[in-house]
């Protein structure tokens, strides 16, 4: 049976709160993309979640909070994890610290891990949604495990329509890929994932950034290899399509669809995942043009490697 899809009007998001404490699964719009919601106290429901995603369970998920506050109360933060968080939140930065021992975040949810990722989402549907609910979220991107994030409603309706309670429509992402992942947990921090929120801008409040993580033991969302992947097979770095080929273009020049014409990586990185999903409709193979690797480019190229991945 397909969910429905309602404006998140306070009707919609009661109704919203009521299926989420009753265990229920609630996609909502956050800026980066829709997320899947579950309570995060609720191992029953978090189960649920991962098996209606396909998604392992040792790849641990972020928890959406209402408030910095309410997220200080979930974890362990230095100084500069909370100066961190003063800057950014709300916003499409996670931070991954120590889980302390009266978090409500189940262990499932941690994928068993001691540590916890933590985010406050600025988009007003999730925040008051959040603020309805109570308690903290796990939200992970509303789509089947590894496949390209959802950015509209009509993705997650597309995916996952039959596998989930009820779908808000806020409308497109604005961000459009997933969040900044920081391990706040030492002396200096470590980017464990690339968004939107630049190196740079870290580097500004807690120097010493540092690039880390494990695809192997992931202690945050978006570190294994096979990631944001469409059906169809993904050639980097191209200068022109190939016969039977679509082209994902960047900059001036013909192209099946265009990230950004006039070469603005906001604005690529807000319709990746929207052209990907619409090239992966009608083509096997997607030519995609070479994106520069300064700064959301770096964002960007993280996601079609992990997404071009074969194994």
């Amino acid at each position: 049976m397909m969910a429905p899809v309602l404006k998140p009007d306070s009707a919609a998001l009661d109704r919203a709160a009521r299926l989420l404490a009753e265990g229920g699964l609630v996609a909502m719009p956050t800026e980066t993309v829709y997320g899947l919601a579950a309570d995060a106290a609720n191992a029953e429901a978090v189960a649920r979640l991962y098996a209606a995603k396909g998604r392992p369970a040792f790849n641990p998920l972020i928890a959406h909070c209402a408030s910095a506050e309410a997220a200080f109360a979930q974890g362990r933060f230095s100084e500069k994890a909370r100066a961190l968080a003063a800057k950014f939140w709300p916003g499409p930065l996670t931070l991954v610290v120590d889980a302390i021992d009266t978090t409500t975040v189940c262990s499932l949810a941690r994928a068993g891990l001691d540590t916890l990722a933590l985010r406050v989402p600025a988009h007003p549907a999730a925040r008051t949604l959040l603020e309805a609910f109570g308690g903290p979220l796990v939200a992970p991107s509303a789509n089947p495990s590894g496949r390209i994030s959802p950015t509209t409603a009509g993705h997650v309706a597309d995916d996952m329509g039959d596998k989930v309670d009820l779908i808000l429509d806020g409308g497109p992402c604005s961000e459009g890929i997933e969040s900044t992942v920081i391990d706040a947990r030492g002396e200096m921090p470590v980017l464990l994932r690339q968004g939107t929120i630049l190196p740079d801008a870290i580097e500004a409040f807690w120097p010493g950034l540092e690039a880390g993580g494990s695809a192997d033991r992931p202690t945050s969302p978006g570190q294994l290899l096979r990631h944001y992947a469409p059906d169809a097979r993904l050639r980097l770095n191209a200068g022109s399509a190939q016969p039977g080929e679509a082209l994902l273009g960047f900059g001036p020049g013909e192209a099946t669809l265009n990230l950004s014409a006039k070469g603005d990586l906001v604005e690529a990185t807000a319709n990746l995942f929207a052209m990907l999903r619409k090239l992966d409709e009608s083509f096997d193979q997607i030519a995609v043009a070479p994106i520069p690797v300064e700064g959301l480019g770096a964002a960007i190229n993280d996601r079609l490697v992990r997404a071009a991945d074969r194994g």
